[in-house]
């Protein structure tokens, strides 16, 4: 049979539309294809959790391993995954212990640094990151810092030089700081002397010894009680001790010599030994920050960061470089009269341990 010239044309082009039609038909299954890959990647992001660092100074005190073991329980019941490490007080393991976290790929990183200033770096390394920063309880000094929460720390010396002057509205006081290092023990110390600074300018009051302690170090601050009990020839009418560990060795000075007791001491954080010695009579006061609403808080704020959702705050604090926006919870002075409606309600100590029996 005899294929014409336009029957040849005809089969040319049967031929040339099943290619194309072939051809589609790969392609569209290719896009078919590329479609679900990319809906499994994006279904196997959404299952990824939440990847938390937490970077801590210290656990040698009884109020940090509170907010460790608070903070992990809030974060794991929202779904995320928390890596935490301490640094018991080195700022190099510190910042050697915050790159690590962040080479692990977490998603925000919350720190409680040792040394305020020191740990400015790791605010800029986690930005190279894309990581934020959410600075816990603590500021970070001279740093981009994304957020701050923590108790008003300056309210707490307030708290504690005003529970103070209702016991001794005249006298000799000594007071005996946190580390230098530490931005908080500033703002403490800053609370103390707005309340007193009228007293001591009238002469009612008269401050015999102030000083720093180092790293918060209790043998420290012993040693510096012992100095002003020896330098004011054991004459001390009352004690303002920038936290609760610092309080426990200004009364171990005290007891040395038999003044245990008979001179007013403040603390902070209330420690489970501070409300022992509150109960007892060798401590006058202690300033309670309800951690559990504080970790509660910060989880919920470090799951928005991470997710980069929007997180409304107002009030701000200037941290020598930037203002830095802060979120504030009110600390609680507790005295022996309120040990009750404070610390055994909110469950922060039980009764057991606080007075030794199940009843007092």
């Amino acid at each position: 049979m005899k294929i014409t010239r336009k029957v040849r044309i005809l089969l040319m082009l049967f031929l040339l539309c099943m290619i194309c039609l072939v051809s589609g038909c790969e392609n569209q299954a290719e896009q078919v294809n590329l479609i679900k890959e990319s809906s499994t990647k994006e279904s196997n992001v959404g299952d990824d959790k939440i990847k938390i660092g937490f970077s801590m100074d210290t656990l040698k005190e009884d109020r940090w391993i509170k907010d460790r073991d608070l903070f992990k329980e809030e974060m794991e019941a929202l779904g995320a995954e928390v890596s935490i490490l301490e640094a018991n007080g080195d700022d190099a393991l510190q910042i050697l212990q915050a790159e690590t976290l962040l080479s692990q790929g977490i998603d925000l990183l919350v720190v409680v640094p040792h040394n305020a200033e020191a740990m400015a770096t790791i605010v800029k390394k986690a930005h190279s990151y894309g990581v934020k920063v959410l600075s816990y309880d603590r500021m970070i000094k001279n740093a981009d810092v994304d957020l701050y929460i923590s108790f008003d720390n300056e309210m707490v010396g307030e708290l504690q030089a005003r529970a103070i002057m209702e016991k001794v509205p005249k006298g000799n006081y000594v007071y005996i700081g946190g580390a230098d290092t530490d931005y908080n023990a500033h703002l403490v110390k800053r609370g103390v002397f707005k309340v007193l600074e009228p007293y001591i300018a009238n002469g009612d009051i008269t401050v015999t010894y102030d000083q720093w302690t180092k790293n918060w170090n209790p043998d420290e601050a012993y040693a510096h009680m012992k100095e002003a009990l020896e330098a004011n020839g054991g004459t001390i009418d009352a004690v303002i001790a920038a936290n609760d560990a610092t309080a426990q060795s200004v009364i171990k000075a005290l007891t040395d010599i038999g003044l245990a007791g008979k001179v007013v001491v403040a603390g902070q954080d209330a420690d489970l030994p501070a409300i022992q010695n509150i109960v007892k009579g060798t401590q006058a006061m202690t300033v309670y920050k309800p951690i559990k609403a504080l970790s509660k808080q910060v989880a919920e704020i470090a799951m928005k960061m991470a997710k980069n959702e929007y997180i409304n705050v107002e009030h701000k604090v200037n941290n020598g470089k930037i203002e830095v926006p802060t979120i504030l919870l009110s600390p609680i002075a507790v005295t022996r009269d309120n040990i009750e409606e404070t610390i055994l309600k909110d469950e922060f100590h039980s009764r057991n341990e606080v007075y030794g029996i199940e009843n007092p």
